[in-house]
This record gives C-alpha cells, structure tokens and sequence, in this order.
C-alpha cells in the first residue's frame, strides 16, 4: 500500500470513528436517501449527521465510486423530473404558465429542451427563449432575436446577456398571441 493509499485509508478509519458507524452503514444510510448527485448527498450527510464538510464530501465520492466499481450508475432524472424541481416550493403556482408557453411552442417544430439550475433554455441550433420563474410571482421569459423593436411588454435588456429581450408574466391570460409571435421569430431565427 502507497502512502496515497495509507492517507486515504487513514481519513477513513477516522470518518467513521468520529460518525460511530461503519463505511457500510454510512453507505447505506445515503443509499435509503435516494440522492445521487455528489453535492447533495456531501451537504445532506453535513445536516443530518453533524459531518464536516471534509468527511461529508469524502464519503459523498467514495459512495458515489462504489456504484461505479458495482457497476450501477445512477440514472439522470428526467426532463420532467427536473421541470417539476424548477416549479416546486413557493414557485409551484407559476407552473400553469410553463406548461401553456411549453404547449404553444411545441407546436413550431423540433428544439431541445434544457433544464438548468432554475431555469429551462430552449434551443435548436442556438438557444432562442429561456423561461425561468424569476420570483414566485413572476415568469420571465428571454428572447434572443434582432431587428425587434422593444415595447412596454418585450424589454430590450443590456447587451451581454443571455437573451436579448425578456417578458415578465404573472399569469397565464398573458400566454397570448403577441408573446408566441415574439417566441416563433426568435425560433425561425435560431435555426
């Protein structure tokens, strides 16, 4: 055993020693947890069990290495795993919006769908709209297009930013036909 090897068995021997439990069940205290994204189960291990971050975050990647050496990877939520994660909690009201913007845009033609941290882009060679619950009261959708003249409603935003103009709505009356108008031009152009 290298010296590599001795340190990591060392913070090992350790971890459990200051959690009173065994690597297997830490194992599978995170494996009754359902989490599989590495920063989740490193901060939910700090919050329930008292870990440092150190230890949390070690036992997060061995854990995380030993479903790979087993062979079992975890699968990625889905797509609509993960809308739901972006419209949950006090954003939860804001879905209705989403889901008639998303029912109207589908009807365009093939784009991709990428959910991220709080927000979901909409692509097909270039991303053309982004819609994000901005506050638990307010969507906001982003427009990439050129050539549009800026309004009350389609504000034109800074240069440098993701999109080029945005649309706040508070409610789903504002899903009309002057907003998917604005959303298709930003769709033929994008691809």
């Amino acid at each position: 055993m290298d010296s590599l090897d001795k340190a990591l068995q060392t913070q090992i021997d350790n971890l459990q020693t200051r959690a009173g439990k065994t690597l297997e069940q830490l194992f599978n205290i995170i494996h009754e947890s359902g989490l599989s994204k590495h920063g989740q189960i490193r901060d939910t291990l700090k919050k329930d069990l008292g870990m440092g971050h150190g230890d949390a975050n070690t036992l997060a990647h061995l854990y995380l290495k030993s479903l790979e050496d087993d062979g079992e990877t975890s699968e990625e939520p889905s797509l609509e795993a993960l809308i739901d994660i972006i419209y949950s909690g006090p954003k939860a009201d804001l879905r209705p919006i989403y889901d008639k913007l998303m029912a109207a845009i589908e009807a365009f033609g093939d784009f991709e769908i990428a959910p991220k941290k709080g927000d979901v882009s909409l692509r097909r060679k270039k991303q053309f709209a982004m819609i994000t619950p901005a506050t638990k009261t307010r969507v906001e959708v982003g427009l990439n297009m050129k050539g549009v003249d800026a309004t009350q409603r389609l504000i034109e935003l800074p240069k440098g930013r993701m999109c080029q103009y945005k649309v706040d709505m508070t409610g789903v009356d504002e899903v009309d036909g002057t907003l998917i108008a604005w959303i298709k031009q930003a769709y033929d152009t994008s691809g």
